[in-house]
C-alpha cells in the first residue's frame, strides 16, 4: 500500500518544471506585444503628428519671414536711441564740468571774503597816463570836485570819479611810485591790473569797464579824456532820462574812413575787414567822451577775454556791441566845441555835457585852456547838487 501511493505522486510531479517554464514564456510574449502595442502609434496618430510639425514649420518660417523687418527697425531704435544716450552723457559732463568750474569760483570768492559793491549812480573814469600829472591838475582845479567835495558827491549823488591808469612795464618803477605819492595825497585814482601804452587803449577800456564793475554797481559807467571839459549835472540829468533802458551806448555817434595808410595816424591795421578800399566804420561814439549802461559794462566785463581789440579805442567798443541789441544814442551835446561854440549854447540855456576841439581830440593845449572853457561853457558849481535824477 505504501509503495503505490509513492508511484501516483511522483508522476506529476514530473511536469511541474515544464509548467513552469512555459507559462514564463508565456508571460514574456505577452509582455512584449503589449510594448510594442503602446510604443507604436497607430496611422491616425502618425497622421496628427506630422501634420502638427508641417504647422509648426509654416508659423516658424512665417514668423521669421515677418521678423525680419520688424527686428531691422527695432535695432535702427536701438541704435537712435544709444546715439542720444551718448549725447546726453556728453552734454551732462560739460555741465557737470562748468558747475565745477562754478563751485570752485564761488569757494574762491566765498574764501576771499570780497567787500560788497558800492550802489552808485554812474562811475567816470578819466583816461589819463603817467605823463599827464599837469593835466590832470587842471581837472581837478576846474570840473572835478576834491578832497571833501569828492566824497560828499559820492556819498550824496552817487557819482564816483575817478583817474584810470594802469602800471608801467617795469615793476615798482619810478613812474609807479609817482604815481603811488599822488593818489595818497588826492585819493582820486582807480589803479587798474594794464601796462600803460597809447597803442593799448582797447584793451585799457576793456580793464577799466571790468574793474569799475567789480568794484561799483552803478548804473552807468562813462570814460572820458583828461583833456575834456565836463559839466558833472548836465551829464548826470542826461543819462537819467535813459536809465528805465536796459542797454544804451551814448554820445556823439560819427563813421570815420578806415585808414589802410601806413604811417598816418588812427591807421587800420585790419582794414580789409571793413570791405574795399575807402569804406567807413560802422556807427559809433567818438573816443573823447561816452557812456554805456550797467548791462553793457557788464557784457564787457564777462567777455573781456574775447572781445576783439581794433587799432583804435572808439572802433573797438562800437564792435563790441554791433551785434547785440543795443540803443545807440547819438547826443551832440556830448561834442561841443570850446569857446565861443560852447560859450554860445551856454547863454541860450543849452548847457553842454562835454567840450573839447576836433582838431586835437581834445582841448588843444588844455593845460592851459581849460579854465578858460570853464569859465565860459561851465554850469556852475552847485548844479551838480542840485541836478535831480
Amino acid at each position: 500500500m505504501r509503495g503505490r501511493v509513492t508511484n501516483k505522486s511522483s508522476a506529476p510531479a514530473k511536469w511541474i518544471p515544464f509548467l513552469c517554464v512555459f507559462c514564463f514564456a508565456l508571460g514574456i510574449l505577452f509582455s512584449n506585444r503589449l510594448w510594442d502595442s503602446s510604443a507604436e502609434p497607430n496611422g491616425q496618430q502618425l497622421l496628427s503628428q506630422r501634420r502638427h510639425e508641417q504647422e509648426l514649420q509654416v508659423i516658424n518660417g512665417d514668423s521669421t519671414t515677418n521678423e525680419l523687418p520688424q527686428n531691422k527697425d527695432v535695432m535702427d531704435e536701438v541704435l537712435k536711441t544709444h546715439e542720444v544716450i551718448q549725447s546726453l552723457d556728453k552734454s551732462i559732463a560739460v555741465l557737470q564740468t562748468q558747475i565745477a568750474s562754478k563751485s570752485s569760483q564761488e569757494m574762491s570768492v566765498k574764501s576771499s571774503a570780497p567787500v560788497p559793491r558800492q550802489k552808485v549812480f554812474m562811475v567816470i573814469g578819466i583816461n589819463t597816463a603817467f605823463s599827464s600829472r599837469k593835466r590832470r591838475d587842471s581837472v581837478r582845479e576846474t570840473w572835478m570836485p576834491q578832497g571833501e567835495k569828492l566824497i560828499q558827491l559820492e556819498r550824496e549823488k552817487g557819482i564816483i570819479v575817478r583817474f584810470m591808469i594802469g602800471h608801467s612795464a617795469t615793476s615798482n618803477s619810478i613812474l609807479d611810485r609817482a604815481i603811488d605819492s599822488e593818489d595818497a595825497q588826492h585819493k582820486d585814482f582807480l589803479r587798474l591790473e594794464h601796462v600803460e601804452g597809447y597803442h593799448e587803449l582797447s584793451a585799457k577800456t576793456k580793464i577799466f569797464f571790468s574793474t569799475a564793475v567789480a568794484k561799483w554797481d552803478a548804473e552807468f559807467y562813462v570814460k572820458v579824456d583828461d583833456d575834456v571839459h565836463v559839466n558833472l549835472g548836465m551829464l548826470a540829468s542826461t543819462l537819467a532820462r535813459h536809465r528805465s533802458k536796459p542797454r544804451v551806448y551814448i554820445g556823439c555817434m560819427k563813421s570815420g574812413p578806415v585808414l589802410s595808410q601806413k604811417n598816418v595816424k588812427y591807421h587800420e591795421p585790419e582794414y580789409w575787414k571793413f570791405g574795399e578800399e575807402g569804406n567807413k566804420y560802422f556807427r559809433h561814439a567818438t573816443g573823447q567822451i561816452y557812456a554805456i549802461s550797467k548791462e553793457l559794462a557788464t557784457y564787457i566785463s564777462l567777455n573781456q577775454p574775447i572781445l576783439h581789440k581794433y587799432a583804435n579805442e572808439d572802433v573797438s567798443l562800437g564792435a563790441w556791441f554791433i551785434g547785440l541789441e543795443v540803443e545807440h544814442i547819438d547826443d551832440h551835446s556830448m561834442c561841443c566845441g570850446t569857446p565861443p561854440d560852447c560859450a554860445w549854447k551856454a547863454q541860450a540855456g543849452d548847457v553842454c555835457i562835454a567840450s573839447f576841439d576836433w582838431s586835437c581830440s581834445g582841448i588843444c593845449k588844455s593845460v592851459e585852456r581849460i579854465k578858460f572853457v570853464h569859465e565860459k561853457c561851465g554850469e556852475g558849481d552847485g548844479s551838480v547838487w542840485s541836478a535831480l535824477f
